[in-house]
């Protein structure tokens, strides 16, 4: 098979190694998805406050005006920092406005607010009390920051302290219960059946893959990772994802505060399904979570994948929020 890179612009080229290979910058994503098309007709998210629990965020130019609150349960830090740059590169993807690179990177949901929950190391490891403490300050501020939906991007390998992640999955389901939109990246140990992270396996939630995880995956400096997204069932049969975006190659906010790195994995498709669902519940404040998840369900574009790879299809903005 030829590799196709293509860029923002969709200009396209072949490397020499058969290999395919996708850059999806912001803009790109926004192309895909017809985000342009909803901020020109006023939709950017504006007074929907997102929870995500990652690694930090730094204060990007992109960002400034995006981060109502940061709370830091690793180190107990009082100023706002990120000491991985997941964090920052995930709320860009949400927020960013796009002012360093003149509305190229600009996210999702430009005008929603973050707050941000320090809950990864340096290293993106993290304890399940640290999760669980991230959750309960989500539940407490809920109202004094209108959060509305809670992104979690990072997961635990099933089997592994299984006491523990059943602590973890059943903190994000009371999330759910009580109303918040919860979105969980599926995780990157595709493609074998029953691969989905926790908490992506729990019931509740919305579990997001990557439909572009075919393309070269380069995190290890020998080889590739090709077709990532976690796939499903979990161990309770329950199929897995519910809904997929794009999540390789994803140009976003960079930790120096300034530029932008890229990122693969579905750590980013998470976000781009938070940001849309910001400019939903913008357009639709009375909906439930509930009313969410049907809503994509309802909408989403069957891409013809197996269903524990693609789960309803392809996230479907204009559809969600009827703007086709």
């Amino acid at each position: 098979m030829q590799a196709i890179i293509v860029n923002y612009s969709g200009k396209h080229s072949f490397n020499n190694r058969n290999e395919i290979i996708v850059v999806v910058w912001l803009n790109r994503v926004r192309k895909i998805l017809n985000i342009d098309l909803l901020h020109e007709r006023g939709y950017t998210g504006k007074g929907v406050g997102i929870a995500v629990l990652d690694t930090g965020v730094v204060p990007h130019l992109d960002l400034n005006d995006n981060i109502a609150d940061f709370k830091d349960f690793v180190n107990q830090k009082n100023s706002i920092y990120d000491d991985n740059g997941h964090g920052t590169h995930v709320a860009g993807i949400i927020a960013g406005k796009g002012i360093k690179s003149n509305g190229i990177y600009k996210g999702i949901a430009p005008d929603s607010h973050i707050v941000m929950l320090k809950c990864l190391d340096k290293d993106g490891n993290g304890s399940i009390t640290d999760a669980s403490e991230a959750i309960d300050y989500i539940i407490k501020k809920r109202n004094q920051y209108r959060i509305r939906i809670v992104n979690i991007s990072i997961g635990s390998v099933l089997g592994k302290d299984r006491k523990e992640n059943q602590v973890l999955i059943h903190h994000v389901e009371m999330l759910w219960k009580i109303g918040f939109v919860v979105i969980v990246a599926a995780g990157n140990n595709g493609p074998k059946s029953g691969s989905v992270t926790v908490p992506g396996c729990a019931k509740s939630v919305i579990t997001v893959g990557a439909y572009d995880d075919h393309a070269v995956f380069g995190r290890r400096k020998n080889g590739h990772f090709l077709n990532y997204s976690g796939r499903g069932p979990t161990g309770s049969c329950v199929r897995k994802p519910e809904i997929v975006c794009p999540g390789t190659n994803i140009i976003s906010c960079s930790v120096n505060g300034k530029n932008y790195s890229s990122k693969s994995g579905t750590s980013m498709s998470a976000p781009i399904v938070a940001g849309v669902t910001a400019l939903m519940l913008e357009k639709y404040p009375e909906y439930s979570n509930k009313d969410v998840k049907k809503r994509m369900y309802e909408t989403a574009i069957d891409l013809g994948y197996d269903k524990n790879h693609q789960g309803w299809g392809l996230l479907n903005p204009l559809g969600l929020l009827q703007e086709v």
